[in-house]
């Protein structure tokens, strides 16, 4: 058999890839879906729509490429990890749109739960703080709005799952997920690796609408029916669990930085989960099927390529995103405007939800190719907050940080301007790979490694390889004020939203 497939379902398309044993590709699909608004704050999707392009791209992919299903040796997912679905179990319809991870409605819930012991009332046992971002709360808002939900989860007669999950349930007809987006929900024991009664029922969430915990690497089961019908799905990874997969940071210390609708930066920490003390997540970083889980530390921001889409839809400046680069070249800085997209609040490291975003630094001087430069800029000091309070709790864990070149992905990693700033921010290089779509790619080593397609890690390692560098060039008072102005900016975002 010729080649790995990952199915790709993210924020804003369903994808599948093939790749060969060189970790190449060899073909894509490809379909956006729409992006629902019902109400600020409130974000969702189409669960069929999210299935219905999934199906659609995987038989556009084996046509594309010129080959069957026999050809492909097993199947790995990856997606957009909180966001969350629930769906009958006879008939496999869903009782409510998907939340997406992005979605704020469960604020006051959190902030109830969260009680007089704060939002890190579950962290020591979940690794995450109460917040919007998770499953958990999405979950048990859909079980108290949707009529008689709550009494037919109890019943069994629902499912709860990822993205993941929802799109297994229609590959295989099993409801599984694995220990990198079951770490998302909340619901999640970081040690034992399985659901927390005590948790679940706080947060009000029945153990009957919960999948099965599997790890990242192992046959799950094969498709039913559609193009790849007979193929076994076999890898499990959560979007930036993946993209590590596929960045090989497989050892202690190594880390990477994925650009996308959001950005995610995480650092390998080995077997042993680490708690941050400044403003990360402690994840699942993979389990390959029997052995030891590998946990990481994670900086997660909300909005850094979404913003580009806002700039392009909401306001009309751009027709698509890569012209947001050109339109910043024709100036030579922000003209101190500083644009911080705190749509749904802000994530890592501040955490607060109550933040909204600005635009600060206004003058006349300022034109929209400043306001395309501010929007970039945001992006890399967003990144440069993650890296430094990653930076703090390595210190202060005694973990052995590789400082020396930060290796990122993603769709903005194409943006030549904003790799250059970046790297100028974190006063350190900026490496792209040869191969970018890595998220793909890590579901797809999962996959692979499972069905022995490739015979380790050691192969994972062996087939990365640098494609550009971006050395900085920035000087440190120039740097110091930059970063000086744009923590004016976000500390005007606080105490918008009640």
């Amino acid at each position: 058999m010729r080649y790995v497939a990952a199915i790709d379902q993210g924020t804003t398309s369903s994808r599948c890839i093939l790749f060969d044993r060189q970790g190449k590709i060899a073909g894509v699909a490809q379909r956006e879906h729409d992006q629902i608004f019902p109400k600020p704050g409130w974000v969702e999707h189409d669960p069929e729509t999210l299935w219905r392009n999934t199906e659609f791209v995987l038989g556009a992919v084996l046509d594309e490429a010129g080959i069957s299903a026999g050809d492909i040796a097993a199947v790995g997912v990856t997606n957009q990890r909180e966001t969350t679905v629930v769906w009958e179990r006879d008939t496999g319809r869903p009782i409510h749109n998907a939340i997406v991870w992005q979605d704020t409605r469960t604020d006051r819930l959190c902030t109830e739960l969260a009680g007089s012991s704060g939002a890190a009332r579950y962290a020591e046992r979940t690794g995450l703080p109460l917040s919007t971002y998770f499953s958990g709360p999405k979950v048990r808002w859909i079980l108290d709005t949707v009529p008689g939900a709550r009494e037919r989860a109890e019943a069994g007669e629902l499912c709860f799952g990822t993205v993941d999950s929802w799109l297994l349930w229609k590959l295989t007809g099993r409801h599984i997920t694995d220990v990198t987006n079951a770490s998302r929900t909340l619901l999640m024991d970081l040690r034992t690796l399985a659901w927390d009664e005590q948790i679940c029922a706080e947060i009000g969430v029945p153990p009957a609408v919960l999948p099965e915990i599997r790890s990242s690497s192992e046959v799950y089961a094969e498709i039913g029916a559609g193009p790849l019908a007979g193929v076994p799905v076999a890898g499990i990874l959560g979007d930036q669990q993946a993209a590590m997969f596929g960045q090989a940071c497989l050892a202690p210390g190594e880390a990477k930085n994925t650009y996308g609708t959001g950005n995610f930066m995480l650092l390998n920490t080995g077997t042993t989960p680490v708690f941050s003390e400044h403003g990360l997540l402690t994840t699942v970083c993979y389990r390959l099927g029997d052995q030891p889980p590998v946990y990481a530390l994670e900086g997660s921001i909300a909005v850094t390529g979404a913003l580009v889409q806002w700039f392009r839809d909401n306001l009309g400046i751009i027709s698509s995103a890569p012209e947001i680069e050109d339109l910043a070249r024709t100036v030579d800085d922000n003209g101190g405007a500083y644009i911080v997209p705190a749509f749904s609040g802000l994530f890592a490291p501040r955490w607060r939800p109550d933040a909204r975003g600005v635009i600060a630094g206004l003058t006349r001087f300022v034109t929209k190719a400043h306001l395309a430069r501010a929007i970039l800029e945001s992006t890399a000091f967003q990144t440069r907050e993650v890296m430094d309070a990653m930076r703090a709790d390595a210190e202060s864990r005694s973990l052995d940080l590789e400082a020396t070149a930060l290796k990122v992905d993603g769709g903005m990693v194409a943006n030549d301007l904003l790799m250059q700033f970046q790297a100028d921010i974190l006063d350190l290089p900026v490496v792209r790979p040869l191969v970018n779509e890595t998220t793909a790619l890590g579901a797809a080593y999962a996959a692979g490694l499972a069905v022995e397609y490739w015979s380790g890690t050691d192969d994972i390692r062996a087939n990365w390889a640098a494609d550009k560098t971006w050395n900085p060039s920035m000087s440190t008072a120039d740097r110091d004020s930059r970063l000086a102005d744009w923590n004016k900016a976000v500390e005007r975002t606080y105490n918008w939203a009640e």
